[in-house]
């Protein structure tokens, strides 16, 4: 400078050096000096938006004003860039440049001014190395505070991070708590849709038990309408038979009319002819005396011819003699055995139809017998085992399609194996299955069933049943045997003729031969009746006609036939109206006026309950309802069901009781 004795101050360019370390906490400083506040302020909010922005829950705080420093003294400081001043006058030459730098970076930084007033700058090269540049070299942020704003943004950001871990944890602390909240309001809605199907299955049971009411009133309501219906066309059917009763009887009147005109023809036939008998029988006795007087006129002649007609006469007198007395033997022969034969007739009462059958029937049997014993005296074989076999088949047999089926089955293969005879088999089969009716389990119908699916395969078998049945129960002929004290030595005798059994020495009681006596009609009325579809009965509809006609024409009216013909047509009665209708309706009629009457009028109070049984048949028409069992059952289990518009309106339960009183 001018008038002074300093040397000259040379000018040069100084590379000022922030007096502070490079980098505080692990945060670097900017060596780049032109910085402002702002864009530090605006990185940091730039941060904190992403971090919002990346957050799935929004952070508990947001920030809605900018940052701000304060100095040293706590007064505000401004964002806006610090200036460095330098003198003017030293430094022209670098304002020049200053200005422009200022000039060509004015977008960027604005000029940093220093002031250097107080520092001096020795361009001479005689100072030593050790000599600092800087004889002043004060901390120029001293005034600015920038270490402590760094420290201060430092701490902050640091209770930034400290608020977002509270924050966080306040959000773990929030999805716990929703997550609590959640399995309880889970917990709930599976409480409430439990009880929301307590509920509705409530509400089912109800509407069910509705339904099922419902479906019983109207089930009631169609089972009236069925019994309704059922009475109507049971009184229709009433008025008809009430009609064909009037017919019958009209016809009946016409027929005994026509029968007492035929039967007083008959006699007239046979007045004429004992009349033609006695005239025969005069003139016979007038030729024999005509005869006789002629001897004796004979008698009277001379001595010599006398002497010849006596040796003649001695002559022939013997052979005369011998000769009458042959014919009067002979006469008295004969008479004897008309005599005899009358008594036996009275006695047993039967068609000779029905003997002649009995007897072929028999003869079978018997012949069969012979052939069996002679196989089993022949053969090491025992058959006992087949017969057990048989019997035990027997005995299993139920009122159900499969049994049935199954058990014939099983005895049409016992027929066919060769290890035992077919004889003893089928003799077996008809011995065991009269007896099987005897017991109180036995199922009639169904064996019936058994029976016509056997015999259609081996139709030798229904004879020889037949027969075992008729040597059992001679009902089933039919036929009777009435007492005779000249033809029986005792009453005992007598009832082993009917088929009483002894045991012991003691006869069975007449209550006990009247229940086997109804078992074997039960059976018989069951076999006869039975129909098999695609299999034959030869002993069918046909036999029993013709038994109910024999047994009405041949047997009189007792407590036996009674028993027979009461089974008979309870088993029988079904099928043999629907077959035959008026010809059995005839029948009916016959058993109504003459064999209840003929009942009634032996006054036997033994004889009223068999009485009473059969005219309720008759009176009710007990005929018209099948019988319970006819039908086979698909299974054993029970079920209750209506009944079918399609079905017969006079199927019922079963009318026949098997324990009747009246034995």
């Amino acid at each position: 400078m001018e008038g002074s004795n300093k040397p000259p101050q040379i000018m040069e360019v100084v590379k000022l050096q922030i007096p502070c370390p490079r980098s505080v906490n692990g945060i670097g400083l900017e060596p780049d000096p032109d910085w402002s506040f702002r864009t530090l302020l605006s990185e940091l909010d730039a941060l904190e938006k992403k971090l919002n922005i990346s957050s799935s829950v929004p952070l508990p705080f947001t920030k809605n004003k900018s940052r701000e420093f304060y100095g040293e003294k706590g007064t505000k400081r401004s964002s806006n860039t610090f200036v460095m001043k330098i003198s003017d006058d030293e430094f022209e030459d670098s304002e020049s440049e200053n200005e422009e730098v200022h000039g060509h970076d004015r977008g960027l930084v604005k000029v940093a001014r220093f002031n250097c007033d107080e520092i001096y700058f020795s361009g001479s090269d005689n100072d030593s190395d050790d000599k600092p540049c800087l004889e002043v070299q004060p901390y120029l942020m001293n005034e600015v505070g920038l270490v402590e704003s760094g420290l201060h943004e430092l701490t902050h950001e640091h209770q930034l991070g400290e608020e977002i871990r509270n924050a966080i944890s306040a959000l773990e602390t929030d999805l716990t708590n929703e997550s609590e909240e959640s399995s309880s309001a889970h917990t709930k809605v599976e409480k409430y849709r439990a009880a929301r199907r307590e509920v509705e299955r409530k509400f089912d049971v109800q509407y069910q038990r509705r339904i099922a009411e419902g479906l019983d009133n109207h089930l009631t309501a169609v089972q009236r309408h069925h019994e309704l219906k059922s009475q109507i066309e049971e009184r229709r059917i009433r008025n008809d038979a009430a009609h064909e009763e009037a017919k019958r009887r009209e016809k009946a009147l016409q027929e005994e009319r026509l029968r007492q005109e035929k039967a007083k023809a008959e006699a007239e036939v046979q007045a004429k002819l004992k009349a033609e008998e006695a005239n025969r029988i005069a003139l016979e006795a007038k030729r024999i005396a005509e005869k006789e007087a002629a001897e004796k006129e004979a008698a009277k002649a001379p001595k010599a011819p006398t002497s010849e007609v006596p040796q003649t006469a001695a002559l022939r007198g013997p052979n005369a003699t011998s000769s009458g007395s042959l014919i009067a033997q002979s006469k008295g022969s004969e008479n004897d055995k008309t005599n005899k034969s009358q008594s036996a007739g009275n006695m047993l009462r039967a068609a000779e139809s029905a003997l002649n059958l009995e007897r072929e029937r028999l003869q079978k049997l018997k012949e069969l017998e012979g052939i069996n014993q002679s196989l089993r005296s022949s053969s090491n074989e025992d058959f006992g085992s087949t017969e057990r076999h048989i019997a035990r088949l027997i005995r299993q047999i139920r009122g159900t399609k499969d049994n049935v089926t199954t058990k014939a089955t099983e005895l049409v293969k016992i027929f066919n194996n060769p290890r035992c005879p077919q004889a003893i088999s089928i003799a077996s089969f008809a011995k065991k299955m009269v007896s099987h009716c005897e017991s109180p389990d036995n199922a009639p119908f169904a064996c019936g069933h058994v029976i016509i699916l056997v015999t259609s395969q081996f139709p030798q078998a229904m004879d020889l049943l037949v027969a075992e049945l008729q040597r059992a129960c001679i009902y089933t002929v039919p036929k009777h045997i009435s007492y005779s004290k000249s033809a029986f030595d005792s009453k005992e005798a007598y009832w082993k003729v009917l088929g009483y059994r002894e045991d012991d020495g003691k006869i069975e009681s007449k209550k006990d031969y009247l229940k086997r006596l109804e078992s074997y009609m039960r059976l018989y009325g069951a076999l006869v009746q039975t129909e098999v579809a695609g299999r034959q009965n030869i002993h069918g509809l046909k036999e029993g006609w013709a038994w109910l006609a024999r047994f009405l024409n041949a047997l009189p009216a007792n407590i036996y036939t009674a028993v027979a013909l009461n089974a008979f047509l309870q088993t029988a009665g079904f099928a043999l109206y629907r077959k035959y209708k008026s010809q059995f309706m005839k029948l009916l009629n016959i058993v109504s006026e003459n064999f209840l009457n003929a009942l009634r009028s032996q006054e036997d109070p033994e004889l009223r309950p068999i009485t009473a049984d059969i005219q309720s048949y008759l009176e009710d028409k007990k005929f018209l309802l099948e019988p319970e069992g006819r039908t086979l059952q698909d299974s054993l289990l029970s079920s209750v069901m209506v009944p079918d518009a399609t079905d017969s309106d006079y199927r019922a339960p079963s009318f026949y009781q098997h324990s009747r009183n009246y034995y």
